[in-house]
């Protein structure tokens, strides 16, 4: 969908201030502390200790980033096409830029649970920032929507969060549990500061949408968000016209490109956005067998 330049500007702002403020948790907070909090960054950081014998320093957060992430982009672009823009492919480039300006910014402490906490703060808002610019730094989720085509049946949150676990365990084994452990608190900081951004700390919404372009707008939430789409039988009792009801449950990040679809086919349409606690099911959580 076409967005204003207007728009466009200010997504671009969310991207620059929230990656710049993602990559000074890293560098000033993460990195220093050898806290390996997954994604690419947390692979970079044990990739700069484990070169430090063989480059002067470890190689620099900023060459993996970009050394792992474009590849990544450009096999998930070849493989899903234009879903993976112009966005994420700057937001990801930009952090590596980030990362190198601030590479030798050093936090104002060296405690490790303050480094968590207000790591994991900085970091929360950054990404937050990104995604309510419609973006993604690129790594865990290019690597999940790659494997996500050959193992289908695993939704991509539930890859997203092997593959980070798989790097938080890496981070373990080379600088220890409790290490690790600072680094968990800083992850889960992270997750309920950027829930707080992008409106709410719950973990998904149920949107209700009366329109009377209600087939178009089920098709392009349908399409470019990938969720799916009922219509439950309404009526309205003042004019006794019969009227579809679209109900669809999406994740945090995707409410803020919900409402601008629904926005960009019927500005009339009457939204409805409720907080949920839980959802079963695919695309969320899934189903456990007793």
């Amino acid at each position: 969908m076409k967005r204003t330049k207007k728009e466009l500007v200010k997504d671009y702002i969310y991207i620059i201030v929230g990656t710049t403020l993602l990559a000074i948790a890293i560098n000033a907070f993460f990195e220093k502390q050898d806290l390996v909090t997954g994604g690419v960054t947390g692979l970079a950081i044990i990739v700069k200790t484990l070169t430090q014998p063989i480059w002067e320093g470890g190689i620099p957060l900023w060459v993996t980033n970009i050394a792992v992430n474009i590849p990544l982009f450009l096999i998930a672009l070849s493989l899903r096409g234009k879903i993976f823009g112009v966005k994420t492919l700057f937001s990801t480039l930009y952090l590596s830029l980030a990362l190198y300006l601030t590479q030798n910014m050093t936090g104002p402490t060296q405690d490790f649970l303050l480094s968590s906490i207000f790591g994991g703060v900085i970091s929360g808002v950054g990404l937050g920032l990104v995604f309510a610019g419609f973006a993604t730094t690129g790594g865990t989720d290019l690597a999940a929507s790659i494997l996500h085509l050959y193992f289908s049946h695993i939704s991509v949150g539930n890859l997203m969060f092997i593959i980070d676990a798989i790097i938080i365990g890496a981070g373990f084994f080379v600088f220890g549990g409790e290490k690790t452990m600072y680094a968990i608190i800083a992850v889960y900081i992270t997750a309920k500061m950027m829930d707080g951004i992008l409106e709410g700390i719950h973990f998904s919404k149920a949107v209700f949408i009366i329109s009377e372009d209600s087939k178009q707008i089920a098709q392009d939430l349908m399409e470019i968000l990938d969720r799916g789409v009922t219509a439950l039988s309404g009526r309205g009792m003042y004019t006794s016209q019969d009227k579809d009801v679209l109900l669809c449950v999406v994740s945090k990040k995707q409410i803020a490109k919900l409402k601008e679809i629904v926005r960009e086919i019927d500005e009339r349409a009457f939204v409805i956005v409720a907080d949920v606690r839980e959802v079963l099911g695919e695309g969320f959580i899934e189903h456990r067998k007793s």
